[in-house]
């Protein structure tokens, strides 16, 4: 069997090369795997960013390079017999790159030589199967299974939020409150997105749902993706907002929301950006056990915001923050994505192929957008989906034809990523990566 690759390797500090080179044979208890998508993530900025002083990448990263980015789905080529029950070959899957294999912080994308989202092909070992971490799917898109680590966070993030149902007896109940209310604040971005679609088509969902966020246009998008109209036929109140409409009216949010609920207020409010002044409105909108969920990470290690402790006392607000999720939010949002109940396409806003990614990577934090998709058997520039229309005017045959294609398959679905499209671009021979294409052939 094909032991080649064409992989993205970290060497050390912003030295990230594409290369061609073997793997090797793998033994009877790993298994050898293709890779067909990653999404990147900021974390591989800040690993390419830090090299070897990053904690999980290794020490001698120079002399024995790593394959970098973790949010990747594929399909299975060949099993080990250790797990010939377990697994089969042309299966696809998804990995939790969390391994925690015996206290260990090594996690595939940052640390392994042989297993990394941005390449052809990878050797999964053996830890990766004892902690129970490669996933499968059964989806109709690969893109999606690649983008259940981060829709796993936001799975996390709905389970970790907690009430205490009957009063007077110290029970949580955890998840946000069926049939209650529910605020996403700051939420028209790429995670925010995605808490909107679990909120309207998770197990748990509220009867009222409050999207806020201050960029209009971004929150105009979201309405379009979303309509209220739909989320009534399931039994769900979608009200969009822009808070900066209620200081023309000389309205605050605190009275917005107790007039929006009749003075129930929110049981459970989720917060998108660290920005003291969102996280203080989300506490001022929290009703009787109500549960703000500080979801956005701050860079700043001295963020503080102002809570209310005189309602944390006497109307039992509740605060929690979550980081990431774990195994079984990852198979939530697998089984949901599989299912065909939540789809997270809204979450991208560029496609393009594994030599598009090394750059993208390095400059991720001043690219627009969301979520960056990579396909590793691809040859593409990074290409933001809502310009493909003009792509496809800028170049010459074939590359012209191929973004032509791209833009009228998007357009199809609201002008979002797709299967379709997806199908397309895979089977499409004018952009195939070849080992040719690296510049660099390594061993």
């Amino acid at each position: 069997m094909e032991l080649g690759t064409v992989a993205l390797r970290l060497y050390g500090k912003e030295d990230l090369r594409l290369e061609y080179f073997e793997l090797p044979e793998p033994s009877d208890d790993e298994i050898l795997a293709e890779v067909v998508s990653n999404s990147i993530c900021m974390s591989s900025h800040k690993a390419a960013k830090q090299g070897a002083d990053h904690k999980r990448v290794p020490d001698n990263v120079h002399e024995s390079p790593v394959i970098i980015g973790h949010e990747f789905a594929g399909r299975l080529l060949k099993v080990g017999k250790r797990w010939a029950e377990k697994f089969r070959s042309g299966s696809k899957f998804s990995i939790q790159p969390s391994l925690m294999y015996k206290g260990s912080q090594d996690a595939p994308g940052y640390s392994f030589r042989w297993i990394g989202g941005n390449s052809q092909r990878i050797v999964v070992p053996e830890e990766v199967m004892l902690t129970d971490c490669l996933l499968p799917y059964g989806g109709d898109a690969f893109f999606k299974a690649s983008l259940a680590e981060p829709m796993s966070c936001i799975v996390g993030a709905f389970r970790a939020q907690y009430h205490h149902p009957v009063p007077g007896r110290y029970e949580h109940e955890f998840g946000i409150t069926p049939g209650g209310n529910c605020a996403l604040l700051a939420a028209a971005g790429p995670m925010g997105e995605g808490a909107l679609d679990l909120a309207l088509n998770g197990d748990r969902r509220p009867s009222l749902l409050l999207v806020t966020d201050i960029d209009e246009e971004r929150l105009k998008k979201v309405k379009q993706l979303y309509p209220p109209e739909e989320a009534k036929q399931q039994g769900i109140d979608l009200v969009y907002l822009n808070p900066e409409s209620l200081t023309a009216r000389k309205e605050t949010m605190e009275q917005y929301v107790n007039a929006l609920t009749g003075g129930a207020m929110m049981n459970d409010v989720f917060v998108f950006v660290p920005h003291p002044a969102v996280v203080e409105q989300a506490d001022a909108i929290l009703g009787f056990d109500g549960c703000l969920n500080f979801f956005a990470g701050p860079q700043n290690k001295d963020f503080r915001a102002g809570i209310n402790m005189y309602n944390v006392h006497y109307e039992q607000h509740h605060i929690v923050g979550t980081s990431g999720g774990n195994t079984e939010d990852m198979r939530i949002a697998l089984q949901l994505m599989g299912e065909g109940r939540i789809n997270p396409a809204g979450m991208i806003t560029h496609v393009g192929g594994l030599d598009s990614v090394a750059e993208t990577i390095l400059n991720l934090p001043e690219m627009p957008g969301g979520k960056k998709l990579a396909y590793t058997h691809v040859s593409l520039p990074m290409s933001a989906i809502s310009e493909f229309g003009e792509k496809a005017r800028e170049h010459d045959r074939p590359l012209a034809d191929v973004y032509r294609e791209l833009d009228s398959l998007c357009k199809r679905h609201n002008g979002l990523w797709n299967a379709e499209a997806e199908n397309f671009l895979l089977s499409c021979k004018d952009v195939q990566l070849s080992a040719e294409d690296t510049g660099e052939r390594a061993r």
